[in-house]
């Protein structure tokens, strides 16, 4: 495990190694822009990018490339080598500071909701010195010099996730440390950060079954099957013992992982048969999400060259858990303690709950926009079932700190439930125990006793976009909460009578967005409706909350998002959304005439020539008339909504005939044989 554990961070060009090549000032310039977002000193720039080539090259790599995350979901990477001609008949090495700052690939071909013509190519990459460049190996062992990087047009607008991440991040920090000065913490420049533990759960099936799935392979799910006799029920798989073939690609994954800097902490199975869990350790905000990024991407290289397919959809199979990226969101402050950990004294947990309140705010005013941040067709099929959380967003606190939410309300805490005197340092609350709450797998929100865990983000997505919204939203409520207090002392109130005040009544504002029990019964669903919270159940829905006047104003009011960057979203997602829809109805409609049909027929035609199963083929060619007509259907089915209905109606039809075909004639791996691995 030594030389595991000495590998961690080998192939990151990050703090420690910069501190070895760069000299002092250059360092302390750049470990000055990481640390309190000063701003880049571009004379730095030829020194660092000849010490990144250097290093890299040691590494094995010739080339280089600036690693960005456009509106696509995932990642892309255009490769230059360090080669120049010589002009002497050959060749020498370089990497200026120009090239590490900008980079130009083109824009065209890339999603930008109306953003730019398509005849517009150009665009541009910025490196990201916050984010450590890293070297990733390809499968023929070919080395390349990754550089993370934001992507925008020609008139900078955004055209990537982590231009308004880095943007959202820096408004939650302004305004964490406006809020802090009211506490009494001021720490000069240094800045709070977001931080992010970005769960990530998916299935490994074997290789020569995906490739004989033409719906996993265009769709990343299954379109038709039938339910396996054993699956879930037993609860037998999660945490059991992991398999051999499966231990051996987890170990293999966490070496990599560490190798890029990646600090993958936890593995396990999962709920269903093929499924599987990996958890990091928490990391800055910007640093985790391009870390989940790579995570996704060697999960899917380690798993062929294991003999696996890894499959991130939400919903691959259906009837059973679907997978998710639980979205673990906390702050560091300024005095760099987490400040959703309850402290050791009054004036510290008069702090965290302020944060409690201001969250219990920002989700409940923009509950809509944090569902529209996980809208997709996969999360679509996962939401509201099997340990997922419901489309309707709601906060778990438990039943202490709600108690105590109560008591402010009402005019200040003067008990709490676990018991115990109050030092009234700060006339708001008592000391609070730590991991006092438990953990509600029903919840969107929950808080899970130093984090809050948005449970609702899918596996197949980038933590991004969810966490743009978390911050800007959060930010909002900080300073509407700074706003009140500073104008009241001005006024000459006492703070701690001010920071009452202004608690109390975003609690009764608010306190409908609290719900400690189970999400998934009718009672809920009602009770959540007649509150006003929204049930926004389908990616469609939701993603018209981008175009409301109240999403444009948070996202224009703090400068992460443009009206017009927020539309291109829109339409970017909607174009998506309505093309992934497109494409399962048409691999549905391929699959039914060339494998199902043809199946279906000949076992009708054998089971004909034997009175004792006539019968059989009576009922077989009733379900072949009924799949010939939900085939026609979906034909004619106009639109994403309709073409969801009528492959719907296909699946019951071909997954009775399943039921009845023998296994012999069946053209496709089965659930049961894709979910033992």
């Amino acid at each position: 495990m030594k030389n595991n554990i000495e590998a961690f961070g080998e192939n990151v060009f990050g703090l420690p190694v910069m501190e070895q090549r760069l000299s002092v000032p250059t360092f302390a310039s750049l470990k000055k822009t990481i640390d309190s977002g000063a701003e880049l000193d571009a004379g730095i720039a030829d020194e660092v990018a000849e010490a990144m080539k250097e290093w890299a090259m040691e590494k094995g790599a010739t080339h280089y490339t600036h690693w960005f995350q456009p509106l696509t979901g995932s990642t892309a990477e255009k490769h230059d080598s360090f080669i120049f001609p010589d002009f002497k008949g050959g060749v020498v090495t370089g990497f200026s500071g120009d090239e590490l700052i900008q980079g130009e690939p083109d824009a065209s071909s890339f999603p930008s909701g109306g953003l730019r013509a398509t005849f517009e190519a150009r665009g541009y990459t910025g490196w990201d010195p916050t984010s450590p460049a890293f070297i990733k190996y390809d499968g023929a062992g070919a080395a390349t010099l990754c550089i993370p990087t934001v992507f925008c047009g020609y008139n900078g607008e955004a055209l990537d996730k982590k231009t308004p991440l880095l943007r959202s991040m820096n408004v939650l920090s302004e305004q964490t440390v406006r809020l802090g000065k009211l506490f009494g913490i001021d720490c000069g420049d240094t800045m709070a950060k977001a931080t992010l533990g970005s769960e990530q759960e998916y299935f490994l099936i074997d290789v020569d079954l995906y490739a004989a799935r033409p719906d996993l392979q265009a769709t990343g799910r299954t379109l038709f099957g039938k339910a396996s006799s054993k699956h879930q029920q037993l609860d037998d798989h999660y945490f059991g013992a992991i398999k051999t073939r499966v231990a051996a690609f987890m170990a293999d994954l966490d070496l990599e992982l560490w190798k890029l800097g990646v600090p993958a902490k936890t593995r396990h199975n999962e709920v269903c048969p093929a499924q599987f869990e990996l958890a990091p350790v928490f990391e800055t905000l910007n640093i985790s999400v391009d870390h989940n990024m790579i995570t996704m991407e060697v999960l899917h290289t380690l798993a062929e060259k294991h003999g696996f397919a890894c499959l991130l959809h939400e919903k691959p199979f259906a009837g059973v858990n679907g997978s998710g990226k639980h979205n673990n969101w906390s702050i560091s402050g300024p005095d760099g303690k987490n400040w959703l950990k309850p402290g050791d004294n009054p004036h510290e947990n008069a702090k965290f709950m302020t944060i409690i309140v201001a969250l219990m705010k920002a989700v409940d005013t923009h509950a809509d926009l944090l569902r529209s941040s996980v809208a997709s067709a996969g999360n679509d099929h996962r939401l509201g079932a099997n340990e997922a959380p419901p489309a309707i967003v709601s906060i778990f606190l438990g039943d202490q700190l709600t108690d105590i939410v109560e008591q402010i309300e009402a005019g200040g805490a003067s008990s709490s439930k676990d018991g115990g005197s109050i030092s009234l340092g700060v006339d708001l609350l008592p000391k609070l125990p730590r991991g006092n709450t438990d953990r509600n797998r029903t919840s969107p929100f929950a808080f899970v006793g130093n984090r809050f865990e948005f449970r609702a983000v899918g596996s197949n997505q980038s933590p991004a976009g969810a966490n743009v919204v978390l911050n800007t939203i959060v930010a909002e409520a900080f300073d509407y909460i700074s706003t009140k207090i500073e104008a009241d002392v001005a006024e000459g109130k006492e703070f701690n009578a001010a920071l009452q005040e202004v608690l109390a009544e975003i609690i009764k504002e608010h306190k409908r967005i609290l719900f400690n029990g189970d999400g998934y019964t009718d009672e809920w669903l009602a009770d959540a409706v007649g509150k006003g919270l929204p049930n926004l159940v389908t990616t469609p829905e939701a993603l018209e909350m981008l175009n409301t006047q109240k999403a444009k104003d948070v996202f224009a009011k703090y400068n992460v998002l443009s009206s017009e960057e927020l539309e291109s979203r829109y339409n970017t997602y909607k174009e998506t959304y309505e093309t992934l829809i497109g494409i399962e109805a048409n691999t549905a409609i391929d699959m039914v005439k060339t494998l199902i049909v043809p199946a279906a027929v000949t076992a009708i035609t054998e089971y004909s020539a034997v009175p004792a199963v006539a019968g059989l083929a009576g009922e077989m060619s009733s379900l072949l008339e009924q799949t010939v007509s939900g085939v026609a259907a979906l034909e004619a089915a106009e639109g994403p909504a309709a073409e969801i209905v009528a492959m719907n109606k296909l699946r019951e039809s071909v997954d009775a005939l399943e039921a009845l075909i023998p296994a012999d004639l069946w053209p496709l791996p089965t659930y049961t044989e894709m979910l033992q691995v």
